[in-house]
């Protein structure tokens, strides 16, 4: 086939934006495509350039073309150039993203032309990278018939989210809601019904196993939640899961904090608070206010852009509200489901945590943090430096360290020998994104965090993290630490007593030891809160010093359901039988192998 030709062929075809708008068309009742439509057929390309070679490769072939008065022409010359290279597709938008733009007119003119009639997903990437630089709100009823097509969803969401965020955020649900109540609110919005979307909102299951964060992001952004709040009557089934989509976006259980992504989060927030009083004071509705109260307080929530003193003020209008006889009485009933009754204890023992004021915002706060039983009671160790939360700051891929690692060990303490701690580790694992450390050491009256170390994750966008050294008054800063050790207060029984059988091995690992037995992690079932587990590793020899390493092994798990005794008790208890009665006899197999259990003559656990 002669150029000619070849160049004929690839620009005959329907575009791939003719292609979707016609598919959207014959759909009945507008139905938007889960995981989007089919592409076309598409000319083979081999990707044979890795991706530095790409990148020169696409900036030579096209940047010249990024002047020409002929659009046409030049996007016909993008097609068949693109083709002849046959590299991937987000090698091709990499590359335009930090081309030279000389002038922006005729760059714009140039990806509407590839966009709207761009035959090839080479080309039509090549025109989104174009736009998401220079694209103006006239582009966006295209992107989003774009974004209907299988593959195109991230490209043009990335456009979109620059020119406008609601449209941005339909085109990622209509893509990826599941479930028949929100796909009901991604058609209502897509059709422009708000009436129906107000209605379909107010439907949709927003707990955490439902809606991750990211997904709540979207729905926000979707439906304009501040907007909503503001019109009149907000209602308070709009007012409720207002209040949900905000605290689904500050869990920590995710690689990000969406409540900072979220860019109408301040605007959202001070339109909430105020309604709040609309809410029945049920338990639902309280754990909801009690957890936005939280993350004002001491969360992801407390770095977004407030005005001198908003922050505070909404915090005391939440302090004020539920301070009133009808609310302070909704945690004092004892539900029988149990994830009820937890939830009510939760609040019992979080309820006056974030309204507590310190002397002085100054200096080093640790407080020690639950999350919502209904969000997997997430636990983590805050530290805030002159009010300001250090781990979203700083790192913002996962939660700070529990306190059972960072107190109950001792390691936030200082001495003169420095020591290097952990603060916080990716929520996927440090080996996939990382992790936040420094390193504290004692200097005369002072003691100082210094030599951070954040390794960026394998192809981090960002460079790797520069924070400035930090000194505390060595008085101050003991007595800051010494306080968050003895603080239990937001402990429940079972994750006490783990706590108490934890510190009495660590003064008498010989407890374990002496079975051929080696510590492994110590707390609370993941499934059931009130069920402390202790676990441990059987190795043959151990006792004696004749650990083989490549010799068969056993992971044992021992669970202690609350029966109501005083978590001291219940620690001492487990602690004298540890040291009277083997527990490879009352412990359960849950790791290792079939082959070892049959080695070492224990019964291999079911499947279940």
């Amino acid at each position: 086939m002669s150029a000619q030709e070849e160049r004929s062929a690839l620009i005959s075809r329907p575009s791939l934006y003719a292609h979707a708008l016609r598919l959207h068309r014959a759909e009945p009742d507008g139905h938007l495509p889960r995981r989007g439509y089919p592409l076309p057929e598409q000319p083979e390309r081999t990707g044979a350039l890795d991706q530095a070679e790409s990148l020169v490769a696409v900036r030579d072939a096209l940047v010249p073309l990024l002047t020409a008065p002929d659009t046409e022409r030049a996007a016909a010359e993008v097609h068949l150039r693109l083709h002849e290279l046959s590299v991937w597709d987000r090698h091709i938008r990499n590359a335009m993203a930090t081309v030279p733009l000389v002038d922006e007119t005729a760059a714009r003119a140039l990806g509407r032309r590839l966009t709207r009639e761009g035959t090839s997903t080479a080309a039509v990437n090549a025109g989104l990278a174009l736009l998401a630089r220079v694209g103006e709100p006239e582009d966006v009823p295209y992107l989003r018939v774009l974004g209907l097509l299988r593959g195109f969803t991230r490209a043009v969401v990335a456009v979109l989210t620059a020119l406008d965020r609601p449209a941005a955020a339909l085109v990622w649900l209509t893509d990826r809601a599941e479930g028949r109540e929100l796909r009901r609110l991604v058609e209502a919005l897509a059709a422009g019904d708000d009436r129906a979307a107000r209605t379909r909102l107010a439907e949709i299951p927003l707990d955490a196993r439902a809606t991750p964060p990211g997904t709540a992001r979207r729905i926000a952004e979707a439906v304009g939640l501040a907007d909503l709040l503001r019109e009149e009557p907000a209602g308070s089934r709009v007012v409720a899961q207002a209040g949900r989509l905000l605290s689904r976006m500050t869990s920590q259980r995710d690689y990000l904090a969406e409540i900072l992504n979220y860019g109408q989060a301040v605007a959202a927030y001070d339109a909430l608070i105020p309604l709040a009083a609309q809410l029945p004071p049920t338990l639902d509705h309280y754990a909801t206010l009690l957890s936005l109260a939280l993350d004002l307080h001491s969360g992801p929530s407390a770095l977004l852009d407030w005005r001198p003193g908003q922050r505070e003020m909404l915090l005391e209008a939440l302090e004020s509200l539920l301070g009133t006889p009808s609310w302070a009485a909704v945690p004092d009933r004892e539900p029988t489901d149990p994830l009820a009754r937890r939830r009510a204890h939760w609040i019992r023992r979080t309820a006056r945590q974030p309204f507590r004021r310190p002397a002085s915002s100054a200096g080093l706060r640790i407080t020690v943090t639950v999350r919502d039983p209904a969000d997997a009671e997430t636990v983590e160790t805050r530290i805030l430096i002159d009010g300001r939360p250090l781990v979203p700051e700083a790192f913002g891929r996962g939660p700070g360290n529990c306190p059972e690692y960072l107190l109950d060990s001792g390691r936030l303490r200082a001495t003169a020998e420095p020591r290097q701690v952990q603060l916080a580790e990716a929520y996927c694992t440090e080996g996939c994104c990382g992790a936040l450390y420094v390193t504290i050491c004692r200097e005369g009256g002072e003691v100082v965090w210094r030599d951070w170390r954040c390794p960026s994750p394998p192809k981090a966008p960002q460079p790797p993290l520069r924070l400035s050294e930090y000194r505390f008054d060595a008085a101050a800063y003991d007595a800051e630490v010494a306080r968050a050790e003895q603080d239990t207060s937001w402990s429940w029984p079972a994750r006490c007593t783990a706590r108490r059988i934890a510190a009495g091995l660590r003064e008498r690992p010989d407890l374990l030891a002496r079975w051929d037995a080696q510590q492994g992690w110590i707390g609370t079932d993941f499934t059931d809160p009130d069920t402390t587990v202790v676990s441990f590793t059987f190795w043959p020899g151990l006792a004696a010093g004749r650990k083989r390493k490549d010799g068969p092994w056993l992971q044992f798990l021992w669970s202690l359901p609350d029966d109501g005794t005083p978590p001291e008790e219940r620690a001492t208890a487990a602690l004298r039988r540890l040291a009277t009665a083997d527990p490879k006899t009352y412990a359960e197999v849950r790791g290792g192998s079939r082959e070892y259990a049959e080695q070492l003559g224990f019964p291999w656990p079911q499947a279940r």
